[in-house]
């Protein structure tokens, strides 16, 4: 019986790459796995991901993979990189694919991760950081130029489709606040009236976040996943990485994500200047740009995110025994009270003020 191993062994010999020497990566919190390769022919990364069976769930019901829309194989991953490639993006080229056994050969973006920039101040060639987020907005205005797309090709006669940041993914998110934070935080159980004004305080909030032009967004576009690229130019400078979780919505969500990072201090100042650049370029380039409209899409999305990551910490603290990323809360809540600052939320600010954050 041929193993997994072997099948990797083959994989490389067919792709030319049977003589590199392979070294582990360190992954994320999926299932799936990195190598560095380095041989006669360069550097490269070996993704190895081979589809894992779904969690048992109670019968009717959908995992929480399928309710969220996240990836479960290599596929969306191909389809969506080489879509961002076609935009002229810096997503790493597929050197060799195995889709049916999860593993692909890609171009090496190297280490300079944007964290360590943000961590020292400066670019790892001397760059500022005011330059190195500009160019993370050149990005966004790049992607968020053409009509989103339904459908993309995966290049081996299917197509994926882009799913959207639907109803289920929505309440599925928020849930993580109540689901967690109150019991593990607050010691206590959101009962059924909590749930059901929470609910509807989002449901009020949700057409701030569906207004506007739709886009694909990445829906990880922060520090983790971004690599700078200083022999580019413009938007070609960042290099993309995990974006097999796009979704189509709101041109605000990766603005978001980048400018109120979760795991890395955006002070209020820097978020404010970065924000007004994008407006500006978003409003001079970009179709059917409202500001006012965006900047309350940016503030609701913002809350969301921030109560997502609010209960998502306590989830891995107490579910999945890491408790280092519990670090990351008084950052998170910052960037909450910044969102609620906006007068589309107040509604939802007095309830929080109320059942959330009255010792936070």
């Amino acid at each position: 019986m041929t193993s997994h191993e072997d099948t990797i062994r083959a994989f490389l010999a067919r792709a030319g790459w049977g003589d590199a020497q392979r070294a582990n990566l360190a992954g994320d919190a999926s299932t799936r796995r990195y190598e560095r390769l380095a041989g006669p022919r360069g550097a490269a990364v070996l993704m190895d991901w081979p589809r894992a069976p779904e969690a048992p769930v109670p019968s009717g019901q959908l995992s929480y993979s399928q309710v969220a829309h996240l990836a479960v194989d290599c596929r969306p991953f191909v389809a969506v990189c080489e879509y961002l490639r076609g935009l002229g993006l810096s997503a790493p080229e597929i050197f060799a694919r195995d889709i049916e056994n999860g593993l692909l050969l890609l171009e090496d973006l190297g280490d300079a991760l944007y964290g360590p920039a943000i961590d020292s101040g400066v670019g790892p060639g001397g760059e500022t950081l005011d330059e190195m987020y500009r160019a993370a907005i050149d990005v966004l205005i790049a992607l968020q130029s053409g009509e989103a797309p339904r459908a993309l090709p995966v290049g081996d006669g299917s197509m994926h489709e882009v799913p959207s940041f639907d109803d289920s993914v929505f309440r599925a998110e928020i849930d993580i606040l109540l689901d967690w934070y109150f019991p593990v935080v607050l010691n206590r159980e959101a009962d059924a009236g909590l749930r059901q004004e929470y609910h509807a305080l989002w449901s009020d909030i949700r057409p701030l976040i569906d207004a506007g032009p739709r886009t694909l967004f990445l829906r990880d576009f922060h520090s983790p996943n971004m690599l700078w690229l200083p022999k580019g130019a413009g938007a070609t400078r960042v290099g993309l990485i995990d974006f097999q979780d796009a979704l189509i919505g709101s041109r605000a969500y990766d603005l978001v994500s980048v400018l109120q990072d979760a795991r890395k201090d955006v002070s209020a100042e820097r978020e404010t200047e970065m924000l007004a650049h994008y407006v500006a370029r978003a409003g001079a380039e970009l179709a059917g740009f409202d500001e006012e409209e965006f900047r309350a899409a940016y503030a609701a999305l913002g809350a969301e995110r921030a109560l997502r990551l609010i209960g998502l910490w306590p989830r891995l603290l107490k579910r999945d025994g890491k408790p280092h990323y519990m670090a990351h809360m008084p950052r998170t809540m910052a960037y909450l009270r910044r969102n609620l600052a906006h007068p589309s939320l107040g509604a939802l600010k007095h309830w929080l003020d109320r059942h959330v954050l009255v010792d936070a």
